[in-house]
């Protein structure tokens, strides 16, 4: 049996054609999409808003800020102290076996390097509360300072960090 070409098919075709024709004929009840005199009136700038900057440091924390940059610079220093015979008693276990003697004093030596640290990260926790609770409470007076001593810790844990890491990195089973 021989399939005869229908005429619905055509017919599908041209709807879309008179669709587009009947939209662009104009119907007298359909809203215009012209803006209305009404819309304009209200295009009003908001007012400015002026923000003071922060002040100075309060007094009761110039003195604890002081504190944690003395902490910061003291763990520095004794980090630095450490951080030569860390060096050499890691250099000195690199291709000793797990849970040697040697694997076990570079352990100890690197426990050691992390605790000299303590004060630096203890200061930066302390400082990192402070910027959160004045953020909370809006008291922005001193942020500035706050965030400037944070960063100068964050930098200097940061650095202490990477050297704790490749020292563990050289030894085995790390």
């Amino acid at each position: 049996m021989m399939k005869r070409p229908s005429l619905f098919l055509p017919v599908i075709l041209l709807l879309p054609l008179s669709a587009c024709a009947a939209a662009q004929g104009g119907d007298a009840g359909a809203p215009s999409l012209a803006k209305r005199t009404v819309e304009g009136r209200f295009d009003v700038a908001p007012p400015s808003v002026v923000v003071a900057p922060p002040g100075p440091l309060p007094a009761d924390l110039a003195g604890r800020l002081a504190r944690w940059e003395s902490d910061g610079n003291a763990a520095q220093q004794a980090f630095a102290a450490e951080r030569g015979n860390t060096v050499t008693l890691v250099s000195a276990a690199a291709g000793a076996p797990v849970a040697s003697e040697r694997w076990v004093v570079a352990q100890q030596a690197i426990s050691r390097l992390i605790a000299a640290r303590a004060p630096l990260t203890s200061a930066l926790a302390d400082i990192d509360r402070l910027y959160l609770e004045r953020s909370i409470d809006e008291a922005v007076d001193g942020l500035p300072d706050v965030y400037a001593l944070r960063e100068r810790l964050a930098d200097m844990a940061s650095a202490q960090d990477a050297i704790v890491q490749a020292l563990s990195d050289q030894l085995p089973g790390e």
